[in-house]
């Protein structure tokens, strides 16, 4: 195999963000007094749609967004790029503390994967081109209880709303037939997914914004909120409702025990050859990750290369964000080394690495919050199934707001509360505990060849409140 030739770019907010730092259009920063309708804190996916849905409910309103980097500065601007179906959260948690019970849980599923054609069709309607493809998602087993789990994810996703249309277990030479990994046993599609370019979407949400009478700011940090009172580092701004926005970056407003910004880190390589990609495959630009604990998730980009991502260093003590997101070489290497086994044979360059961070509650659910006394409501805790969620989160947030009942209103995330993360050390050592178990599952499985899943990742799956 090919060694790497040349030092990746690092950093730099990640390859998609980088790549339209010419061209992207600077907001001004807040300063003075002002007074707004609805005061936005976060220019990332929730803010920007929750300011959409805002304003397609009420015209007049006047809404201003505020972030305190610039537009799509964290995760709506380095994710993965996948618009899935995938909900953010435990289904079951959701059924057992719901009202509705199981039938609250599969509408809360069949809303996300309305989701996915819900957002295609606003980005065809307002002429937002992020390199969108619905070409579905496929989950690859590397291991026979890799499969095993597959199948029994499978049997969960039919009983909490997806229909045996839209997902599909595959044999060896199904899934290959698809994407040539060379290691699969098997694996999922789902139908219901498609591959965006993250910064494209946060940009074209903000033009359109634009256009709409939306006032964005950039650099503009809110220090805290004092019921209709935002106080910002350069001014102040009375409002009379205020959304908060801003997922792994959310402890100074909601508190750094409610949710905690786990780090997630990606490569984008050099463009592959025409010979590399009719080995590979990929010609229905499905996204893919695996089945592993330690998980993947990757793309095939619009322009011929290969963006993966994977957990890396987890967390960093005191709930650290990381910056503009530059990445130890041992996680480069670590997400390389896993792209090289998918793929023997094909030489790689990796062009850029970065990581980000996502919001995380104590049992990885999240919730959508309105407080009619206060006027202050939040959407945060995706876990890292965003782009979705953040549609879905701002949609009925705003609904909330200006109190319209819908199918959205109703769902079991709404006013629920994930109990508080425990304080340093013991978050720290319990974060990096859980995803070393991990770690060591996946190693014990290779190893032995076993059917069933360690005894390992099912104590750490139950102690994080993974298990459905």
């Amino acid at each position: 195999m090919k060694a790497l030739t040349a030092t990746p770019r690092n950093g730099d907010l990640g390859f998609w963000m980088a790549g339209l730092a010419e061209n992207r259009p600077t907001y001004p920063r807040f300063a003075g007094e002002g007074t707004v309708d609805l005061a936005i804190i976060g220019g990332g996916y929730t803010g920007l749609w929750a300011a959409y849905f805002a304003k397609k409910l009420e015209p007049s309103l006047s809404v201003a967004v505020f972030e305190a980097e610039q537009i799509g500065y964290g995760a709506s601007g380095r994710n993965g790029g996948w618009l899935s179906a995938m909900v953010p959260g435990n289904r079951a948690t959701f059924a057992r503390v719901s009202e509705g019970g199981l039938d609250a849980s599969r509408a809360f599923q069949q809303e996300f994967i309305a989701g996915v054609d819900s957002v295609l069709g606003i980005l065809q309607a307002e002429g937002i081109d992020a390199d969108q493809h619905k070409g579905g998602a496929l989950v690859a087993a590397h291991t026979k209880a890799g499969l095993g789990r597959l199948v029994t994810r499978r049997d969960a996703d039919l009983k909490y709303g997806v229909t045996e249309h839209e997902v599909h277990l595959l044999d060896r030479d199904e899934f290959q037939s698809r994407v040539n990994i060379s290691t699969v046993h098997g694996g999922l599609f789902y139908k219901h997914c498609a591959r965006i370019q993250p910064a494209k979407l946060v940009h074209g949400l903000a033009d359109t914004l634009t256009a709409m009478g939306v006032n964005i700011y950039e650099r503009s940090r809110v220090g805290s909120i004092d019921g209709s009172t935002v106080t910002l580092d350069h001014g102040r701004v009375t409002a009379t409702k205020t959304f908060i926005c801003t997922e792994g970056y959310s402890g100074q407003l909601l508190g750094k025990r409610t949710l905690i910004p786990i780090n997630s880190s990606m490569i984008v390589t050099k463009p592959l050859s025409e010979d590399a990609w009719q080995q590979i495959g990929w010609n229905g630009l499905e996204c893919l990750n695996d089945s592993a604990h330690t998980f993947i998730y990757s793309q095939r980009t619009a322009d011929g290369r290969i963006a993966i991502g994977g957990r890396g260093r987890p967390y960093r003590y005191g709930s650290g964000t990381g910056g503009a997101g530059a990445t130890a070489q041992s996680t480069i290497d670590l997400i390389s080394t896993k792209l090289r086994s998918f793929f023997p044979g094909i030489q790689f360059e990796v062009d850029h690495a970065w990581s980000g961070v996502l919001g995380v509650t104590r049992d990885w659910n999240g919730g959508v919050n309105w407080d009619q006394a206060s006027g202050i409501g939040s959407s945060t805790g995706y876990a890292g199934h965003g782009v979705t969620a953040a549609y879905v989160g701002g949609r009925t947030l705003a609904e909330l707001a200006f109190e319209r009942e819908t199918e959205r209103t109703t769902l079991p995330w709404v006013g629920y509360r994930a109990r508080k993360w425990e304080p340093e050390p013991i978050r720290w050592l319990g974060v990096h505990g859980m995803y070393r178990l991990f770690g060591l599952a996946d190693q014990w499985e290779e190893r032995k060849d076993s059917t069933k899943t360690s005894l390992l990742a099912r104590f750490g799956s139950r102690l994080a409140g993974l298990h459905e």
